[in-house]
């Protein structure tokens, strides 16, 4: 292992490390010990599910309790104006172009978190702990404008951290950050599930077949994503004689699940917006819209099921192109067997990878749901979903990934330095 590759994981643990370290940091003016006994009380609820993304921040009401899933939401929101309207999809096409498109996506991202941070700090007002004492100890327009102040704080401070990381470290920063939230909270799950033995509230054979659950989900996800269909490539004699030299692909990958975890990490931003704004209101309606969209309810995990399907096939379109793979293949002189070049090749692969993308987004969206289900068939007081299960798994394998594309890219230089 080289020294470039060694710096570029210590640069990845050093921010990660940062990012946990201001969980701990608490917003201004809150008593942390009533808002951990309160949350005690709603782990299995939509608070549970948003505390776990955000790795405990919420629980504690961290500086960084929004996360980043601001800055996500208005990812998805610049994606989908992109798709719909050609002139900001020529823009993010283009060099400087990006570099304003960024930039909306920052200034979009402060509108959202001051939104959220609002109305989490009005929530707040009327919380209070077992013995009546408030949640807030300073006067309720001061906090509103600390929790705003600390909250977009925080969310710029991650966006950064995901940044840097994206551009100096291994991996993509902002999934890393979600899957060291995720990671951060397995102790307290354990700990959770034993007590939960202990104290009669969950079997152990029930336990045994969380476990079970789990791993098969880990396996299902490691199979389906290591999966892709090979298309065959041949190139004229030609071709083959200047590239003697040279590796030339002989193969099309085109994987199963061609939008990663991408998809999955948009439905949870979507779903989780709307929750964290109707969690501070006291109406009627809007507190029944926001018990259907618990987590522990099965329209919640119906909504994701399509969420995610939606956003794997959008995701799809936009990292497979098949129209620069076959222009790119007419080029250097390469055509499918069977396959005319140019038009029909471009056909020819967007009906594979379409074929592709409706498994991979069936089993994403299975993935996502289908865990929440044989668990509350179960009977278990138990909240466990798949959407953790997969990132943490999909994050690891695309960061194995791209180490050993840094490894191999090093046997290269080296290689060539030397002259072989």
């Amino acid at each position: 292992m080289n020294q470039q590759l060694v710096n570029k994981i210590l640069i990845t643990i050093g921010f990660l490390f940062i990012y946990r370290l201001l969980a701990y940091v608490p917003v201004p003016g809150v008593d942390t010990a009533v808002i951990a006994s309160f949350f005690n009380s709603h782990q299995a609820d939509a608070l549970g599910l948003f505390n776990m993304f955000s790795g405990n921040a919420v629980e504690r009401l961290s500086i960084i309790s929004l996360g980043i899933m601001p800055y996500i939401t208005a990812s998805i929101i610049m994606e989908l104006l992109a798709a719909t309207f050609p002139n900001l999809a020529q823009m993010k096409k283009e060099r400087d172009g990006m570099v304003k498109y960024m930039q909306i996506i920052r200034y979009a991202t402060i509108v959202i978190t001051i939104v959220q941070a609002i109305g989490v700090s009005v929530g707040l007002q009327s919380m209070t702990g077992q013995d009546g004492a408030s949640a807030i100890l300073v006067d309720h327009s001061t906090f509103v404008t600390l929790a705003v102040v600390s909250m977009l704080a925080g969310t710029m401070l991650l966006m950064w951290i995901g940044e840097q990381i994206t551009q100096s470290g291994i991996g993509n920063g902002v999934s890393l950050i979600i899957f060291a939230g995720i990671v951060s909270a397995i102790p307290s799950a354990i700990s959770q599930a034993v007590t939960m033995v202990n104290t009669g509230a969950m079997g152990f054979l029930s336990l045994l077949g969380i476990i079970a659950l789990i791993i098969a989900t880990i396996l299902v996800i490691i199979y389906v994503e290591l999966g892709e269909r090979r298309i065959p490539v041949t190139y004229a004699k030609k071709t083959m004689m200047q590239n003697q030299n040279k590796r030339v692909m002989n193969y099309i990958p085109v994987k199963v699940n061609l939008s990663g975890v991408i998809p999955v990490i948009f439905a949870s931003a979507i779903l989780m917006f709307p929750m964290t704004v109707m969690s501070s209101s006291t109406n009627p309606t809007v507190q029944a819209i926001a018990d259907v969209l618990n987590p522990n309810h099965y329209f919640f995990n119906f909504l994701t099921f399509l969420f995610v399907v939606f956003f794997a096939f959008f995701y799809a379109s936009i990292v497979f192109n098949a129209k620069d793979i076959s222009e790119n293949l007419k080029r250097q002189g390469g055509f499918i067997p069977g396959v005319r070049p140019g038009e029909s090749t471009k056909e020819f692969l967007n009906d594979t990878a379409g074929r592709l993308t409706i498994t991979g987004a069936i089993y994403l969206g299975l993935i996502a749901t289908l865990p929440w289900v044989i668990v509350k068939a179960m009977g278990v007081p138990f909240f466990f979903g798949g959407t953790a299960v997969l990132i943490v798994v999909q994050v690891a394998l695309d960061t194995m990934r791209r180490i050993e594309a840094q490894v191999y890219m090093s046997k290269y230089q080296t290689l060539s330095a030397v002259g072989l």
